[in-house]
């Protein structure tokens, strides 16, 4: 019998590559290239060619786990639902319902991310829901929601970068964070663009750019300010398009009239000819994007800073026309759709906010309860975390590595073990599932069916491939055993199509208006771009009128076809931004320093970031032996003269100090980073963990941590082995 191969996407970044995957008659699979999929087109980066490898058995939890005398041993997987149930309960009865946490992740499928909201709110009532996308995007959709009333990553296809007469890329490496997509600069260029990189490191991507700036570290918002100067200066703005699209220009106008050239080289580093230089190649041709990444976004003024670059942008006439506008590179495989459906603490499904009366009596009545038994919005992810062991006692854990991936991760570590209770469902022994008092041992990416939302905002299924190991179940499982035991029988479907069904009401008449879509669309189709609403009209907006129109027209069978199928929306904003006015706003924004600047005892800044072999936190990269093999661990960037002051040689053992900790990795020597900065990647635990450092500092909207920058000494500790 001859074995067929499954179209599905890579269980990776936010790109969701198109892959099949073929069973092996020896057992395994392997994973081949995907033409058909427009975004890579069968290209295929190290981690997606291997993804397969994290399917093994020998890599993964299989069995449930419980602490017994301080060890995790293996378990049956009623006894592990039956202690999470109790403990629960116990700590809801002691404590209150908000004494209960649940943190959730990136990479869980819509349907995981919609149910564990629902679980969450519904089940244990409690307000205290937050997840990792939180560290990921979030200043980006606050500036996008401010400036346009509505946040989608891309609200344009990957396809139109190439087409396109400049990119300015700010903070971002697709290079190693995103390998396929590198090929849309590449034929930017090829046809006559321009691509400007904004990086404090001279990346591979930076190296591909017509013009690198290289900012000092936290001073992203002065660039784009004294961008915007030049532009106003030199007379480039579309005073029609400003007129006719916009409100609020003349206050931001005024803001960035203050940060005149040669101020803003002062506090950036990057040279006032430079500064002319990206003015000219951004303006000069019709059409031109910016795009942001988490350098500008990880800041405690992130949400500024993007809208410093939204700002530039409307200035120039970009935003809603085509090959044009504002974008944010999602960076975790479901980051979009994670926040649009509910994990968010501020949120519900269909990226309604969860303090507005309507959308609450929108998803109450999709989930048959009363309104008022809603929870209001919680804490966003650092500060729950970091109440963990005092205002919340007990946590649900579900895809997420905290101890590795949140900033002054020690403290978090200290955190998750004061917790009286802790349970983690995940594919891995992760270093946070280490402490955990439970552990469930979940199904992943090909192993079960469910949609993700790429950063084009492109609706994607998900296929079943491959059988899960005897002993492993899938995340729908557990919330719907979970809410049995606590009492809620229904509601808690385990079929993901199903689930799906009901988020596609839920999310009806939303901004996120996913209703139009069903699995059968998504079979036959490339992905499906939102909103799409089930028929056309007013539900597209995120308006709250004819939403109960919207849900009663929706059929009731998740299999049902839509009818005269909505098309989708690949390109935002073309006729109206969705304000009340339907027009974008200007906002005001002023330089700022970072949370921490360098003093006598910190002399030096640290940025972090990623490399193209490992993950996120690692807790599944590396365990790979390839990904391994060509990235082995952390490092230390340092500059040849920094190197030079501080006695340092290529391959020493150093030690990175912040007030929050130490970090020790070898050095290596590069001039690819500023003197004043050093780099280290934040995929490893232990002792060169470089989230041990990171400061927490949040910005005021989006609640981001500021990773991309802190204060910190280096220490030279000798030669490496």
């Amino acid at each position: 019998m001859e074995n067929t191969s499954t179209p599905t996407h890579c269980p990776y970044c936010a790109l969701q590559c198109g892959m099949n995957i073929t069973p092996l008659p020896q057992g395994g699979v392997e994973v081949t290239e995907r033409p058909d999929f427009p975004v890579n087109r069968g290209a295929l980066c190290g981690k997606g060619r291997a993804a397969a490898e994290v399917l093994s058995p020998a890599l993964r939890l299989t069995a449930p786990l419980v602490r017994e005398g301080g060890r995790l041993v293996e378990a049956g997987w009623t006894e592990a639902l039956d202690r999470i149930a109790e403990r629960l309960s116990a700590v809801r009865e002691r404590y209150g319902a908000d004494a209960l946490g649940v943190f959730g992740g990136g990479g869980l499928t819509n349907e995981k991310a919609y149910t564990l909201g629902k679980f969450a709110r519904v089940v244990l009532g409690t307000s205290q829901i937050d997840y990792n996308g939180r560290f990921c995007m979030s200043s980006a959709a606050a500036a996008g929601t401010r400036a346009f009333g509505l946040d989608r990553g891309l609200p344009f296809p990957l396809e139109d970068v190439p087409k396109t007469g400049c990119v300015i890329l700010v903070g971002s490496n697709p290079a190693e964070t995103m390998p396929p997509s590198l090929r849309f600069f590449t034929e930017l260029r090829d046809n006559g663009g321009t691509l400007i990189v904004v990086d404090p490191r001279r990346t591979r991507t930076a190296e591909q750019a017509d013009l690198h700036l290289a900012p000092r570290p936290g001073t992203d918002l002065a660039l784009a300010l004294g961008l915007l100067h030049l532009v106003v200066a030199e007379g480039r703005t579309d005073e029609e398009y400003i007129r006719e699209r916009t409100t609020g220009w003349e206050e931001a106008r005024a803001a960035a009239m203050a940060h005149w050239p040669e101020y803003v080289e002062r506090i950036t580093g990057v040279p006032v000819p430079q500064l002319r230089d990206a003015v000219r190649m951004f303006c000069a041709p019709e059409s031109a994007m910016v795009l942001t990444a988490r350098g500008p976004e990880q800041q405690s003024k992130g949400t500024d800073t993007v809208g410093a670059w939204i700002n530039l942008c409307l200035a120039t006439g970009r935003p809603g026309r085509p090959l044009s506008g504002y974008g944010c590179l999602t960076g975790q495989g479901n980051g979009q759709g994670g926040r649009e459906h509910g994990q968010k603490a501020d949120q519900l499904p269909g990226y309604r906010k969860l303090d507005d009366p309507a959308a609450r009596r929108h998803v109450a009545g999709v989930w048959g309860v009363d309104p008022d038994s809603l929870p209001g919005p919680g804490r966003s992810a650092y500060e729950l975390l970091d109440a963990l062991g005092t205002d919340v006692r007990a946590l649900l854990l579900m895809g997420s590595n905290p101890v590795v991936s949140a900033p002054r991760a020690a403290h978090v570590e200290q955190r998750l073990r004061s917790l009286d209770f802790l349970a983690v469902a995940d594919v891995v022994l992760s270093e946070t599932a280490q402490l955990a008092d439970v552990v469930l041992p979940v199904t992943q990416w090909a192993e079960e069916t469910g949609t993700t939302t790429s950063l084009e905002g492109r609706v994607l299924l998900r296929r079943q491939a491959v059988t899960p190991p005897p002993g492993v179940r899938s995340d729908l499982y557990v919330l719907h055993e979970l809410a049995a035991r606590l009492g809620v029988e229904k509601g808690f479907p385990t079929d993901p199509e199903e689930v799906f069904g009901e988020l596609r009401r839920a999310s009806a008449g939303g901004p996120a208006d996913y209703s139009g879509i069903t699995y059968r669309r998504l079979a036959e189709e490339n992905g499906v771009f939102w909103p799409c609403p089930e028929q056309p009209g007013p539900r597209g907006t995120g308006a709250a009128d004819g939403e109960d129109a919207a849900l009663d027209a929706l059929p009731d069978d998740p299999a049902a076809d839509a009818g005269a199928a909505h098309p989708g929306t690949p390109r935002l904003f073309l006729d109206r931004f969705p304000t009340p006015d339907g027009r974008a706003r200007f906002v005001p924004v002023v330089h700022r320093p970072t949370a921490e600047e360098p003093d006598a005892a910190y002399p030096l800044l640290l940025t972090t970031g990623r490399v193209v072999s490992q993950y996120q936190s690692g807790a599944q990269t590396r365990r790979v032996a390839e990904l391994n093999a060509a990235a082995p661990g952390p490092f230390v960037e340092l500059h040849p003269r920094l190197a030079a002051r501080l006695g340092a040689a290529d391959g020493d053992r150093v030690a990175v100090v912040s007030r929050r900790g130490r970090a020790v990795a070898p050095a290596r020597i590069t001039t690819a980073i500023r003197p004043d900065t050093v780099f280290m990647p934040f995929h490893w635990p232990g002792e060169g963990r470089a989230n041990t450092l990171t400061n927490p500092a949040l910005d005021p909207t989006s609640r981001m941590p500021e990773f991309k920058s802190c204060a910190v000494r280096v220490e030279v500790l000798g030669p490496g082995e």
